[in-house]
């Protein structure tokens, strides 16, 4: 907690005239003579807008508090031009105060009523809130210490009629002899004020666009004093407006928080891996790096990075994302029933923004000036990669800053001579790096243009010794590789008070390359996609947003591979029997989309989405028009049903909804000459969700929602009559289920959350075949995790999954009918049973970590220990059968995975 208390008068800076005149810059009388002149009345400056420092991370973890002293000079216009620290407290305290103080609004000294130019003393401490005092309870506070002198009084400032802490408001605590003391709440809306003495005050609290509150208060000495307080909002006729995080314009939008994303235990502190312990979000299978969300495929699921799409959200394995934690300023989740913003995808949306570059240079972190700013560094290693970063500002360039970043795995240098040890078929292991560059350049009015390079490269190229004994075509040699760049500018204004505009361009490059035998798959893609939307501010309740996307993709690819069956159809074998098919393609892919949403609340407690978006597919040939609506009602709104006399919150009740229709265009091999039929149409899922969210206390809230995807239109293949395939949008299914998420919301020491997805995804090929579960459906998934803070920069977390097991189209039994042998090939194919029909035993796991800190003067070393699947379990990811597949066995996925990592920044 943060106070400023102003300690001397000021002294006027403006000189005087002599004896008989009018002081200068003074509207005094003129002296008549033998009268002696009459003294200027000089009244000091009184502090409007006080500016709260951020506490040093070493000093907050060492339990450091500090006093600092500082020359201030004030304008006459109330402006803080230079801030001094005269009495220097160390640890980061000076540079802190000094930063905030410079902030800071006075209304202006005045010497006979004219605003003049000051200097003050003023002192700013940084004071840590207290544990409970001991000694309280049913038999009252404990006795204050002898020679006290001083108390202590902090407190909770509330939104009226919520549970909502207000963050930011300006407390001003004036004594009876004027000595006036300030804070501010932090983001938890709390605040403390120590060593004052004993007295009588008046305390006023303060915020923008919430009524001011005050009251007279004694303090006795050596006594703690906590209370509860809470602003209503400025109320103008019957409309109510609360600051505060702008609501969604989607039925469910999941937003992991900062701290969250860099600590669920094993994810080894990478952000977008979080998304996988959130409701709605399928385990993967094996070593896949999918993003599987409510039973949809994951090519039915996109990702966006500040509205660019990048075509992989983790690299091979799924051991690490592409964008690095350290650049991300947040990521939004959203499993269905999405914005109109988005299009062409009918699963789910994860939006991932970039963060600004960092140039503070308050706290013991940065080094440089603080006229242009402070540089940051961090380096890490563990055993899976090692990663850079450097930011701040740009040199001379004003409002300029940069951020640079990159990283490379290297656990291929150790992996492969423990594999060549172990005599392993495979004596390889797959390598990544990706990259990013940042320069940003923002305005004093708030605009803000961000230029980015970021890329991503995977490659895995082995020599495999012992194939598969069921498909001896996969061996020899064995290559996989997928890269891509993105060249992207995003501008962000607000035009004038009623119009904002948001405009992307990205430009890029995707490669995906795939190899193995006489096999071959290589695809090149060139995206170049345009974003533009405007918001306009109607009136009370309204606004409109329209937009834009555009995507031009210039392609070119080849492919030699046979056709593989629909599932249900027999195995035609191992690929060696598989006469292959080869195509070679080049085109320019056009995919323009216009939309429409309006965000309208009409009444404090509701608030309803309509959207309409159309698309254009060039290539496939289709235009669709999607309209959409999404609705929120607080049936218990936090302000309106708070008690009003005691300023207690009401815990909010919001029931939401929503329905839209999603389309797909189909993929480009479904529509190729060869591989696919031209001129279908593009897949449709209608989505519908309902749900309730209930807060069940200042940190504990609770949402169950239910959906239901009815998919129809969908590409499926059925046998042509020239007896090959033939592709057509015969195919339909629907996917249903119910999503619980009980979360603790973070606070100083922790947070944490309980997910649980009940689900099931149904497929068929025609109307008049038979039902079968989708290969991605997942009955339950159950995570557990949270993380607590032990002190000294301690931290503790697990993570525990209880997961169906995926589904697998298993040989039919009994085993000695399991295969049939094909001569041309030289092995067995098996006769297959029904379609996903077995699923695979339960997944359980069970995952730690431990993370260290530690302070120094200029810089942070952090250590971690984040160790995977911590008693071993053997999970199942797939069957495997021998030559004739008469046996079989499961394929087990990784065993325990220890990750030691060391994390340095300043």
């Amino acid at each position: 907690m943060l106070l400023g208390l102003g300690l001397v008068a000021p002294s006027a800076l403006a000189q005087e005239s002599g004896s008989g005149s009018v002081p200068s810059g003074s509207a005094g009388a003129v002296v008549k003579p033998g009268e002696k002149p009459k003294a200027p009345v000089v009244v000091p400056p009184k502090l409007k807008h006080f500016e709260s420092a951020p506490y040093p991370e070493k000093a907050q973890e060492e339990g450091i508090e500090g006093n600092v002293v500082l020359e201030l000079t004030i304008d006459k216009t109330g402006r803080v031009t230079a801030a001094k620290a005269v009495e220097p407290a160390g640890h980061g305290f000076d540079e802190a105060a000094e930063a905030a103080a410079l902030k800071f609004v006075f209304e202006p000294a005045t010497r006979d009523g004219q605003p003049i130019a000051a200097k003050i003393h003023y002192q700013y401490a940084f004071t840590l809130t207290p544990a409970e005092p001991e000694g309280t309870g049913e038999e009252g506070p404990a006795e204050p210490p002898p020679g006290a002198t001083t108390g202590n009084i902090g407190g909770t400032l509330r939104i009226a009629g919520t549970s909502g802490p207000l963050a930011g408001a300006q407390i001003v605590i004036t004594s009876n002899a004027g000595v006036q003391t300030g804070t501010t709440s932090d983001a938890e809306g709390r605040w403390q004020v120590q060593g004052l003495p004993a007295g009588k005050y008046d305390v006023e609290i303060s915020a923008p666009g919430y009524s001011p509150g005050r009251f007279p208060f004694e303090i006795e000495a050596g006594r703690e004093y906590e209370f509860d307080y809470a602003l209503p909002p400025e109320v103008e006729g019957e409309e109510v407006t609360v600051q505060g995080v702008r609501p969604p314009r989607e039925v469910t939008r999941r937003t992991v928080a900062r701290r969250e994303i860099a600590r669920i235990p094993g994810t080894g502190g990478d952000a977008l891996r979080s998304l996988q312990s959130l409701p709605g979000v399928a385990r993967p299978p094996g070593l896949a790096g999918l993003l599987i969300v409510r039973g949809s495929s994951p090519q039915d699921s996109a990702t966006f990075v500040d509205g660019s799409n990048v075509p992989l959200i983790y690299h091979f394995g799924g051991l690490s994302s592409v964008v690095p934690t350290e650049l991300l300023d947040r990521i939004d989740f959203y499993p269905g029933n999405f914005s109109a913003r988005y299009g062409t995808f009918m699963g789910g949306i994860v939006d991932v923004a970039l963060r600004s570059p960092d140039t503070s240079c308050s706290g013991p972190y940065g080094k440089a000036s603080e006229e242009t700013g402070c540089y940051h560094g961090m380096a890490q290693v563990d055993l899976i990669d090692a990663r850079l970063m450097l930011q701040g500002p740009i040199g001379p360039l004003k409002n300029w800053s940069f951020a640079v970043a990159g990283r490379r795995s290297w656990f291929d240098v150790w992996l492969k001579p423990v594999l060549e040890a172990a005599d392993a078929g495979v004596t390889s292991a797959p390598v990544y790096d990706d990259y990013q560059l940042i320069a940003e350049h923002r305005t004093p009015k708030g605009s803000r243009l961000s230029l980015r390079f970021y890329g991503s490269n995977d490659r895995f190229e082995i020599l495999i010794k012992d194939p598969i004994a069921e498909d001896p075509a996969f061996g020899g040699n064995l290559s996989f590789s997928t890269s891509f760049y993105r060249a992207q500018m995003l501008y962000q204004s607000k035009l004038t008070p009623e119009l904002e505009l948001t405009s992307m361009l990205s430009v890029g490059e995707t490669n995906l390359a795939f190899s193995v035998g006489n096999f071959l798959f290589d695809l090149n893609l060139v995206p170049i996609e345009v974003r533009n939307e405007f918001g306009w501010t109607l009136g009370s309740g309204a606004k409109l947003n329209v937009g834009m996307d555009t995507t031009v993709m210039p392609y070119d690819f080849t492919v030699r591979a046979p056709n593989p069956p629909r599932p249900g159809e027999p195995d035609p074998g191992p690929f060696a029997a598989r006469p292959p098919m080869e195509q070679s393609r080049q085109g320019v892919g056009y995919r323009p989309a216009w939309y429409a949403e309006a965000e309208l609340s009409p009444s404090a407690r509701m608030r309803v989405v309509p959207g309409l978006r159309l698309d254009h597919a060039r290539d496939a040939g289709q235009t669709d028009l999607s309209p959409r609506l999404n609705a929120r009602y607080d049936i218990v709104h936090p302000i309106l049903d708070g008690d009003e006399a005691s300023g207690r919150a009401a815990l909010r009740t919001t029931v939401k909804a929503g329905a839209g229709v999603y389309y797909q265009p189909p993929q480009p091999q479904e529509t190729d000459q060869v591989f696919g039929t031209p001129g279908l149409e593009s897949n449709r899922a209608l989505h519908y969700a309902v749900g309730v969210e209930q807060e069940l206390s200042r940190h504990i809230e609770v949402g169950v929602e239910a959906f239901y995807k009815d998919l129809d239109n969908l590409v499926s293949r059925a046998p042509s009559s020239a007896g090959g395939y033939e592709y057509g949008n015969q195919g339909e299914g629907y996917t249903m289920g119910l999503e619980t998420l009980l979360k603790y919301k973070p606070d100083r020491r922790f947070f944490g959350w309980v997910a649980y997805t009940l689900s099931r995804s149904v497929r068929r090929e025609s109307p008049d075949e038979e039902q079968y579960l989708f290969q991605y459906d997942q009955t339950h998934n159950l995570t557990m995790l949270g993380s607590y803070r032990l002190g000294r920069g301690w931290e503790f977390g697990a993570r525990f999954r209880v997961i169906s097991g995926s589904l697998d189209t298993p040989a039919l039994s009994p085993p000695a009918l399991a295969g049939l042998f094909a001569a041309d090939a030289g092995s067995y194919a098996p006769i297959q049973g029904p379609a996903f029909s077995e699923r695979l035993p339960l997944f359980h796991q069970l995952d730690v970590r431990i993370d260290k800190r530690w302070q120094f003067e200029d810089w942070r070393l952090s250590a971690y220990l984040d160790v995977q699947n911590v008693y071993n379990n053997a999970a199942r990811e797939g069957i495997l059968y021998n030559y004739n597949y008469s046996r079989r066995s499961y394929q087990e996925g990784l065993p325990l995975i220890p990750s030691l990592g060391l994390r340095g920044e300043f």
